[in-house]
């Protein structure tokens, strides 16, 4: 299976024809990878009548479109996908193949890895290309991917190699990475391929798709206003709430926040929740772990306010205000709304 002339593939994951936000991400990643290896990048296009989704997916980045038109992928189900992409993989040659680490890329990617014996690094946060040298046998290999990702609780970054089996497959945290800019008209190659789903028993039918739609939309937020454990309750959570309507902007919350009920889990910023880029970033009694760190500190400009003068948070910080929320947030508020009168 081992290729070093494949191309770096992104799975463009769509439903009901739109293609979600993650693939123009891994696209800007995907471009930068097949840079420094000197190939291709292509998109797996996968559902029924989607063809015209590859305007956008030439627009992000890919130079090939190797597509899958099939009626009975119409709606995710993991054997007809997973089946579908493995003949791909196998008829093509990927030397790497990137998913988003969305609901649906964390059920077809280890499917897709067991089925081909390959390897699979979950919910990196980064990936490089390097080279890398196995210990025991003194054995040197060249332009791998390096699959980065927080362990242990993410205390630590790892950096996952897999150089013997291939292709390289690793699932990407949403958000993370930075899409390229439109390139409007730019063209590239669309490659029609079979299915091979004649004959394949598919036992789960799609009877009705309920969605449940949210009103919390932190990753498109200019201006978020996160609060941690140190708001002190679910109560003192509405001072944010008010801080984030004067400013027009969303609340989030650190994991340890949700955990204490403040706020609900779809708020969550960090490693287990959502990872955010905002214009502006005011963070409220959050104490900066880790984890928490790991979902926003790459905001255009971060604001903390912490009683403690040594949090972790005002390591990453732009401006930090040591105080009492209580006092500072209420002042701030006023000042806001004194300005737009």
């Amino acid at each position: 299976m081992k290729n070093t002339k494949g191309e770096v593939w992104v799975f463009a994951e769509q439903e009901e024809g739109k293609l979600s936000e993650v693939p123009f991400e891994l696209l800007g990643k995907a471009r930068e990878l097949a840079g420094v290896l000197g190939v291709k990048v292509g998109a797996v296009l996968m559902g029924s009548g989607v063809e015209s989704l590859s305007g956008d997916l030439f627009a992000a980045g890919a130079d090939v479109v190797h597509l899958i038109d099939d009626p009975a992928l119409a709606v995710f189900r993991n054997k007809a996908y997973r089946h579908a992409m493995v003949e791909l993989v196998k008829e093509a040659s990927p030397q790497i193949v990137i998913f988003g680490a969305t609901h649906m890329g964390r059920d077809l990617a280890p499917s897709v890895a067991s089925a081909l014996g390959c390897g699979l690094t979950a919910d990196c946060t980064d990936l490089q290309i390097g080279d890398y040298e196995d210990k025991k046998t003194k054995e040197t290999f060249t332009n791998v991917l390096h699959q980065i990702r927080p362990a242990f609780g993410g205390n630590i970054i790892a950096t996952i190699v897999n150089a013997r089996n291939w292709p390289q497959m690793a699932t990407v945290r949403e958000g993370v990475m930075k899409p390229l800019e439109r390139e409007e008209g730019r063209k590239g190659e669309i490659v029609k391929h079979a299915s091979h789903l004649d004959g394949v028993e598919i036992p789960v039918e799609v009877v009705e798709i309920i969605r449940k739609t949210s009103s919390v939309n932190l990753k498109g937020s200019r201006i978020i206003v996160c609060g941690g454990a140190g708001v002190g309750s679910k109560e003192n959570f509405k001072l944010l709430h008010d801080l984030a309507n004067a400013l027009g902007g969303a609340v989030g919350g650190s994991r340890a926040a949700v955990d204490l009920g403040y706020c609900e889990h779809e708020r969550q910023i960090g490693q287990t929740g959502v990872t955010v880029r905002p214009a502006l970033m005011i963070s409220c009694g959050v104490s900066g772990a880790v984890q928490h760190l790991a979902g926003m500190q790459d905001s255009a400009k971060i604001i903390a306010i912490n009683t403690d003068r040594d949090a972790p948070i005002f390591q990453v910080a732009h401006y930090g205000i040591v105080g009492d929320l209580n006092v500072v947030v209420p002042k701030l508020i006023k000042a806001i709304r004194a300005k737009g009168e």
